[in-house]
């Protein structure tokens, strides 16, 4: 199936992205209900979802990337406070579903493809947790929804994030400078570990797609996020690749597409 690749951007009252929609063709009707909408994570760009985005299109689903807010890989856009992102960066996975509907409709035409029944919101690390934060928007209430987390947990072994450990030392300098300074690392890690163990998102389906060689999750994170997620009476599964290291997300789209075949029923 062909596709179309469209640049945009994507804005809230706080902070603008630039993103990727990619639109499935029309011609063969296998345009399918469920559409997916993908980020990245710290320090990195809306680049690591390509794999998943081009994986999905190419069976019919019509697909979103965007950079997160503050993120200088992917736009030159900044955060004036954390307090801001805190709040607000996980509406953009809303903001993207609006955008790629209207670019649905102008490139394919209104009654050329199945209206969205199923919102496939997804990411790996920071975008993961962001994923999960947007299953309870308001402008998904009617639709069915599962998150997916690549390369996410609740660090069980090490007091700080890995960035912040000697074993990036020589490049710490380096990351702090990909991001809007309201972004340090210190006060967004922080920030994580905080919110994933008080999060409060319930009756959600997750799946989260974690390598057993993903340091910087390492022993235990996955089970620890997943507890906290099942007492919220979330239904959670778990797919522990033997190697998906956290700094190669695109090798989690096998995963990633195996998972969804199975969940929609795809043939």
């Amino acid at each position: 199936m062909s596709s179309k690749v469209i640049p945009l951007e994507l804005s809230l009252p706080w902070f603008g992205v630039n993103a990727l929609a990619f639109i499935p063709s029309g011609e063969d009707k296998k345009i399918k209900p469920e559409w997916a909408l993908f980020s990245h994570g710290y320090t990195s760009h809306k680049g690591d979802c390509l794999n998943w985005a081009t994986r999905l299109v190419e069976a019919g689903v019509p697909c979103m990337i965007f950079d997160q807010p503050g993120h200088y890989l992917g736009s030159f856009h900044e955060v004036n406070s954390l307090q801001d992102f805190k709040d607000h960066v996980h509406e953009l996975f809303g903001e993207a579903f609006l955008r790629l509907q209207a670019l649905m409709e102008v490139n394919l035409g209104f009654g050329q493809f199945a209206p969205c029944t199923s919102v496939i919101l997804g990411g790996h690390s920071l975008g993961a947790f962001t994923s999960i934060r947007a299953l309870e928007l308001p402008v998904f209430e009617k639709l069915q929804r599962v998150a997916i987390g690549i390369g996410v947990g609740i660090g069980q072994t090490q007091a700080t994030h890995i960035f912040e450990t000697a074993f990036y030392e020589k490049t710490l300098s380096i990351r702090r400078q990909l991001v809007s300074p309201a972004l340090d690392s210190k006060a967004v890690f922080a920030w994580l570990k905080e919110e994933k163990l008080n999060i409060t998102v319930s009756n959600q389906r997750i799946h989260m797609i974690t390598g057993e060689d993903d340091i910087v999750v390492g022993p235990g994170g996955v089970e620890a996020f997943k507890a906290v997620l099942e007492a919220n009476g979330n239904i959670v599964t778990v797919d522990r690749p033997k190697k998906l290291p956290h700094h190669e997300p695109g090798g989690a789209t096998a995963h990633l597409y195996a998972f969804l075949k199975n969940h929609f029923g795809w043939a």
